[in-house]
Formats: structure tokens, sequence, C-alpha cells
């Protein structure tokens, strides 16, 4: 279950994407490798550095720091298979301190070569095995820290080279509304292929892979998902994978905003997401906020090659730039004292010049007639 995985998707509105970005499930799926487009192309914002400093009104309720020796159980759980995500990646995630440990305040998810062999389940119960050319680590929060609304920050240094592919996210704990992206996911930073020549429209001959990802998925169960978001550059045009930068969101009722080292880029709001079930050939609507108005849990691991990250850039998997590392200096996550039922009042807010409002997709018609041939639109 819970799964990051890519496929090919029915419907899509991107605002600095392409077809495909990272995906999740709690079901595995199949993939259609002619449904994938490199993602390379879009033209992403370049953020001005004027960062604003959070409202003082949001309260610390969840963190981990990493300065002890282990990681800490009562936060983390790993997940261990190597389903290669529904999406064609390339590692199998492991509970070995070689792929995941502390060292110097730091946790260290480290992506590896060598071949190794274990279940080939999403949920990791299967007794059918399947082996994969990679070792990684996926650490999430799920039962251990779940937050509905907040602010989320975590301070990370990312991976680079061809096929890697770190990402910082999300997603339900409940599944209230049905599999995924009926129940949503949340993705707070992803980035591909850092610091490989960039196809970016408008790049230049000897610039490099530099762009973060922040996006939302949802709509209806895969194959009737959608997704929206916004491909950014850090302020000064830094590269993700030099140095540690700050990413977050900050998660309110009817909307959620991305933010780079304080630096807000992109608002998405509930005008533009929508959740729907179908059940027995009748679409439901689930609501205003929904799919966004229930828990979710953090999640945290780096992939290697994949429907994404090995169809963008130079393409596959170069294997020389192994071992990388995702390190990550801290997690806090907070609550807006003003309001934790809804969340609003603490809203840290940049000019309208210097964010993105992201369109998104306005909910389609509901069909409310019971058939077989009930038209998805």
């Amino acid at each position: 279950m819970y799964k990051k995985i890519i496929t090919p998707l029915k419907i899509t509105a991107l605002t600095g994407l392409s077809l495909l970005v990272g995906c999740s499930s709690n079901a595995p799926q199949k993939t259609q490798d002619n449904a994938l487009t490199k993602t390379s192309v879009p033209q992403a914002l370049r953020l001005k550095n004027i960062p604003h400093i959070p409202s003082p009104h949001w309260k610390m309720v969840w963190n981990d720091e990493f300065n002890d020796s282990t990681i800490d159980p009562k936060k983390w759980s790993f997940e261990e298979n190597c389903w290669g995500g529904g999406n064609n990646e390339q590692q199998c995630y492991t509970h070995r301190k070689s792929n995941a440990y502390i060292k110097d305040g730091k946790l260290n998810i480290v992506a590896k070569k060598g071949h190794f062999t274990g279940s080939a389940s999403p949920d990791g119960k299967s007794s059918k095995t399947k082996s994969l050319p990679y070792t990684s680590a996926r650490l999430r929060t799920m039962n251990k820290g779940d937050w509905k609304y907040g602010r989320i920050e975590v301070r990370a240094k990312l991976p680079s080279g061809q096929g890697t592919w770190p990402a910082i996210w999300m997603l339900p704990t409940d599944w209230v509304y049905g599999n995924w992206a009926a129940s949503g996911e949340i993705d707070i930073m992803e980035s591909v292929n850092l610091k490989t020549p960039s196809t970016e429209t408008g790049a230049k001959s000897g610039d490099l892979e530099s762009r973060v990802f922040g996006t939302l998925h949802y709509g209806r169960n895969w194959p009737n998902n959608v997704f929206t978001g916004q491909a950014t550059h850090l302020p000064d045009n830094a590269n993700p994978a030099d140095d540690y930068h700050t990413y977050a969101i900050e998660w309110e009722k009817g909307e959620i905003r991305w933010y780079i080292d304080g630096v807000h880029y992109a608002t998405q709001k509930s005008d533009g997401w929508y959740s729907q079930s179908v059940k027995d050939g009748v679409i439901t609507s689930n609501g205003p906020e929904a799919p966004f108005n229930q828990k979710f849990h953090l999640l945290l691991n780096v992939a290697v090659g994949g429907n994404w990250a090995a169809n963008a850039n130079l393409g596959g998997i170069d294997a020389s730039v192994f071992p990388q590392t995702m390190s990550v200096d801290y997690v806090r996550v907070y609550q807006c004292s003003i309001n934790p039922i809804t969340g609003k009042g603490c809203k840290t807010d940049a000019p309208k010049d210097q964010t993105k409002l992201v369109k998104g997709i306005a909910e389609p018609e509901v069909v409310q007639k019971k058939t077989s041939h009930t038209k998805i639109y």
C-alpha cells in the first residue's frame, strides 16, 4: 500500500509540469509505457530571494531534529519491498542501516547499487519475490504523525545525477474517499536528475537541471485521476543538490501554499481541486474541500529510475553516479493556534507578483444515473 507510482493520466492540467509527475496508490497499478512523455520541457518559475517570516501563531506539534543516534521508531516506519513503486522504479526499499541512518544530526536516505531480493507486493507481505539492481529507503509517519491542516517544513539536501528521484510528500492516512487519487496526494517537493543537462524550455547550453516540483493529485480513482502543480527554480538559481534548503507547505481549509526557504511560490485552492467516488456506475461528489480535508502523513524517499526520472533529461539511469543521498536536517510540523480546526489565520503570504496561483481543475459534472455504461468525464 501507499506506493509512489507513475501512471498514464487520463486528464491533466499543468502549470510548469508535463504529462507525468509522481503519483501514489494504495493498490498496484499497471503502467503503459506508450503513454509516457518526458517531464523536462516546461519552463519553471524563477524565484526572487524575498522570504517572508512565518506567523508567530504557528505552534510546533511534531518534529524530529535527528539528534539521536538511531531513527526513532516512535516517529518513523520503514516500507520494505521490491515492488518498484508500480512504475518501473529500480530500487528495493529496505530497513538496512546502509540505506537509512543518522549521522551528525542528519537523516541520510541512501540509494545505492546492489541487487536485492524482496517481496514483490506493495505491502511487503507477498511470498512472491522480485530482484532489483538498487536499494534505497522510504520512511513514513503513518499512525505516528498524521495531520489535518498545518505547516510542514523539511530541510534537506537532495541527491543528483541521472536516475535520481527524491521526494518529500504526503498521503492520506485513512483513504476516506477511496483509492488513489480520489483520496488525494500532496507533493511538497519532488525533483529528478538534478545537475544533468537541462532540457527546460529556454535552457542554454551548459545549463544544469535544478528544478523542484510542488503538486496535488486528486479527482477520481486511477485512471480517471488528475493533477496540477508548479515547477520552480530556487532563489538565486541555487541547485538543490548543493546545499540544504527548506521545503514547506501551509495547508488550511480550502487552500495549500508552497514555500522554499521562506519564499512563497505557489498556491492551490479548493475551487481547483475535487474528489469524486464511483460505485455501481454512480458518480458522487465528496464535497467542496475533499480530498484535502482529512488526515495525511509524511513520506521521505529516494527512488531510482522509474517512468519519470528515466524518461527525462539524459534518459535511463547512470549507474556511475551512485550512491546518492538525500540528507535531511529536520522535519517540523506546526498547527495554527488561531484556529486549529480550519488552519486559518496563520497565512504566510507574498505579493501577487511573487507567487503563482495554480488554476487547477474545476469539478466535472456529477452523473447520477446508475448504468454499466455511465460516462466517466
